[in-house]
């Protein structure tokens, strides 16, 4: 007959130490930046096919826009302190190094960086915020059209210079503007619950709170079958002594000695 390895239905649950952490796949800035390093990937091998340098920067920085978030999400469990440092490395990686990148490759090249409140880039930036654009108008033959956030990368592959390069830019902007927000997030939360270590010390001192008044072996009174309560004598001959009262007291008046 198999051992029976079946925990006791009566046995305490051990109390949950860690925070909330994980669940980094439904972030919106997850999968932003996901999108982006595919993208990313895919323009370097288009257009930086013998720059093996510029390259190399370019999708290191993607990956680690993408990667520090996931990273984040899981040592939130803990430590709040580097959550933040991670996903501020997130943000970095894409608004101070990856951003600059695109611009420069437009720069460059003599053609236009959109404003932000071009109207290229405001219909660039509605498109991008939905994962698959619904109802589109039938395009013209040969023409090349962003499907929304998930035909980033198709797109790039295929538009001219121009579209492909401000595209990555308004898709990069919104992953930074979307970090940024849940820096501010995970800040409030911060100042609000404490971290970790404050959470363990919590936890430690209920666990000696609970535990002082010896109620995890505390006998039951013989007079009224309430449990009893480890308390000091106050005076008479035995004064400073520890005993068991009956936690119905003054109802009850029942003892035991302490050694009982």
């Amino acid at each position: 007959m198999p051992a029976n390895y079946s925990v006791p239905m009566d046995s305490p649950k051990s109390p949950d130490l860690l925070l909330p952490h994980g669940g980094y796949l439904k972030l919106r800035s997850y999968k932003v930046a996901e999108v982006v390093y595919d993208a990313t990937v895919v323009f370097c091998r288009r257009f930086h096919a013998n720059d093996r340098r510029m390259t190399d920067q370019m999708v290191q920085a993607a990956r680690s826009g993408v990667r520090n978030i996931s990273e984040g999400s899981g040592m939130a469990a803990t430590s709040r302190k580097t959550e933040l440092k991670l996903t501020n490395v997130a943000r970095a990686s894409l608004s101070d190094e990856l951003l600059r990148d695109y611009a420069s490759f437009l720069q460059q090249r003599g053609l236009r960086v959109w404003p932000k409140d071009s109207r290229e880039a405001l219909a660039m930036r509605a498109r991008l915020a939905q994962d698959r654009a619904k109802h589109l108008p039938r395009g013209k033959p040969g023409v090349i059209r962003l499907t929304g956030l998930y035909g980033l990368a198709e797109f790039v592959d295929k538009a001219e210079p121009e579209l492909a390069a401000n595209a990555m830019i308004c898709a990069v902007n919104q992953a930074a503007y979307l970090l940024k927000r849940q820096l501010q997030s995970q800040g409030r939360e911060f100042l609000e619950k404490g971290g970790f270590t404050e959470k363990l010390y919590g936890a430690r001192k209920r666990t000696l709170s609970d535990r002082s008044d010896g109620s995890d072996k505390a006998p039951f009174c013989r007079n009224c079958g309430k449990p009893m309560v480890l308390r000091t004598a106050r005076k008479g001959a035995k004064a400073g002594q520890p005993f068991w009262g009956c936690s119905g007291f003054p109802d009850c008046k029942g003892t035991m000695p302490a050694g009982a």
